[in-house]
């Protein structure tokens, strides 16, 4: 049986969490998060892409807890790094790295680089028990930066400069960067999705 009253983030990083409740607030649904069900067995994300990550993760958990379930894989490619460190950003520097290791191995694999050039995309996936219903994607060009700049944020953001705006991530503020950012974007191509289903 499908629990249609709720919708399940499969997240357990609460600074995501934050980013998706804030987008996702005008929805007349029950916001649910793993801290929810400490039982459930980590999902391994093996797959060669963040769409194949955010899918395999969106429909193990929907059929696990009976919820429908939103999952999202965020990869960073820099071209001077030949798409490094891609799909394994999260885990770039490390499978128990901190934020801070990631952005420092980063930072020292590109000093002296000339070309800064960097895309952050999200890739969202909505599933119910009974398989995948939506994908969507958010793309935002970008350039990495020298040193860290601005206090808000988590993960790359302060070193993660928006080329449109010649700011990074972490120098805005979270509805400005929700407008913006690589996960907000993906998350308003799903809305329509979701406003549907939650009528």
């Amino acid at each position: 049986m499908i629990k249609k009253h709720s919708l399940l983030i499969a997240t357990g990083n609460p600074d995501k969490l934050i980013e998706i409740k804030d987008l996702l607030a005008g929805l007349k649904v029950e916001i649910l998060s793993l801290k929810d069900f400490p039982e459930l067995p980590e999902v391994i994300e093996d797959q060669d892409s963040i769409e194949g990550n955010a899918m395999k993760k969106a429909y193990e958990i929907a059929q696990a807890t009976g919820h429908f379930c939103l999952a999202d894989d965020t990869g960073l490619f820099i071209e001077a790094l030949d798409g490094a460190p891609g799909v394994f950003a999260a885990r770039y520097a490390g499978e128990e790295c901190s934020y801070a290791d990631n952005r420092t191995k980063l930072l020292k694999e590109m000093d002296g680089k000339r070309n800064r050039k960097a895309e952050f995309r999200t890739a969202i996936a909505l599933a119910s028990p009974r398989g995948i219903m939506s994908v969507q994607e958010g793309r935002v060009a970008g350039l990495i930066t020298d040193e860290e700049r601005g206090a808000e944020g988590f993960g790359y953001d302060s070193i993660f400069e928006i080329e449109a705006l010649g700011k990074t991530y972490a120098e805005l503020e979270l509805e400005t960067k929700n407008k913006l950012s690589h996960r907000g974007l993906a998350l308003m191509q799903m809305l329509p999705v979701l406003q549907d289903l939650y009528k």
